[in-house]
Order: C-alpha cells, then structure tokens, then sequence
C-alpha cells in the first residue's frame, strides 16, 4: 500500500501506537536493561554479575516467549 500525503502517514503511524501491547514491552525493556547489564559487567570484570545478567535475560525472554504462546492460544493476540 502506498501513502500518497503524510496526513494518512500519521494516522496510520497513530493507529499503531493504540494497539501496543504494555506487558511485551515491559518485557522487551527488563532484557534490554539486563543486556546492558551484562556490558556493565564485562568492562567491570565481574563474573557474577555477568552470570547474573545472563540469566535473567534468559529468564526475562522466556517468560515473554510464554506469555505470548499462553495469549495466542487463548485468542488474545
């Protein structure tokens, strides 16, 4: 589909933002600041810490993973 005037360009770009989903980006934001982090970590040399991060990326993402799957099972995506 091409938008011919940026007036529909915004009201489309509008239209997506209302359909955002609070809890995936909660989500999305808790990795990336577990992502960072692991950089923390790593120009401050702690192992703990890095291994810390690390899991709690894979936790993170993994609850997401399967708060999606539950969602979309149950038709709520």
């Amino acid at each position: 589909m091409v938008i011919l005037t940026m007036g529909n360009f915004i009201l489309k770009e509008v239209n997506r933002v209302k359909n955002i989903q609070w809890l995936f980006l909660i989500y999305a934001v808790l990795a990336v600041v577990s992502m960072i982090g692991i950089g923390f970590s790593i120009a401050f040399q702690s192992i703990p810490f890095i291994f810390l991060f690390t899991l709690l990326v894979i936790l993170i993402m993994g609850i997401g993973f399967q708060t999606k799957k539950k969602m979309r099972e149950a038709g709520k995506l």
